[in-house]
């Protein structure tokens, strides 16, 4: 449901998508919400820059940090019924999209078992925004007409995920993989294994539409060296297929000025 901002909304709920980090690439509904928040519930790579919006707001930070502290989904969910339950209209702010790899689905059903109100507000995913700020179009005419999103962890670990990177691999098309630096060794194999040539040109874009955003070029089979030599970190959003040798022509000069090339 589409909350009404003309009525009380007290005691009810919004999961907000943040977008890729870049704060202007918020959209108009989720800053209005920011707004008239009292508690927001805020994710690790929400940019800082964004709390701007809820100057006013009890910001709870519930991220999950590779290796660090992280604030358990159970948690998260509860903390969303008991602030809504005590009269506060709730912000569960998180980067990129709800439903894009951000378990928004597991809070609106928590959330719904308890007979809350709440909506989601969709965020752009750095599944396509990353890309995008390195000049890379996920499909293009004539070189790919689909694209798949792709995990690059999960629940089960490394044998859970391998077939699907090896079936997507086979599909063709590009292939994007979120939260993949850990994994990128077993990536890149299981996706040579789906058939893909390990000439196939692949980028890692670090931190895409921030101001420490980089770009790691390389053919796939190359792709791990590279990325080590680099030292990539999380976050960061990889792209594999042929696709990637648009950017060439479509990075702007600018582009290229203000962010850091390597590879």
């Amino acid at each position: 449901m589409k909350l009404d901002l003309n009525q009380p909304i007290s005691g009810k709920v919004a999961i907000v998508g943040a977008g890729p980090s870049d704060p202007e690439l918020m959209t108009l509904r989720a800053v209005r919400l920011l707004g008239r928040a009292d508690v927001v519930l805020v994710d690790a790579l929400v940019d800082s820059r964004v709390l701007t919006f809820c100057p006013d707001a009890r910001v709870i930070d519930v991220g999950k940090r590779p290796g660090g502290r992280a604030t358990g989904q159970e948690v998260i969910n509860a903390l969303l019924v008991k602030e809504a339950k005590s009269g506060n209209f709730v912000v569960r702010l998180k980067g990129g999209d709800p439903f894009v790899f951000g378990r928004g689905g597991e809070e609106a059903l928590a959330l719904a078992e308890q007979g809350i109100d709440f909506e989601i507000v969709p965020g752009i995913s750095s599944s396509v925004a990353a890309p995008q700020a390195a000049g890379i179009p996920v499909t293009h005419r004539g070189v790919t007409t689909h694209f798949s999103v792709v995990a690059g962890h999960g629940a089960g670990g490394v044998d859970a995920l391998r077939p699907a990177w090896r079936d997507l691999a086979k599909a063709g098309g590009t292939l994007v993989v979120l939260m993949g630096v850990k994994n990128l060794p077993h990536i890149v194999e299981a996706v040579m294994e789906g058939g893909r040539d390990p000439l196939t040109p692949c980028a890692i874009v670090h931190r895409g539409t921030t101001e420490d955003q980089y770009v790691v070029e390389a053919p796939l089979a190359q792709l791990v060296d590279v990325a080590h030599a680099a030292q990539v970190a999380s976050p960061a959003t990889i792209v594999i297929g042929e696709v990637v040798n648009l950017r060439q022509f479509i990075a702007s000069s600018e582009f290229d000025h203000a962010h850091q090339e390597v590879g």
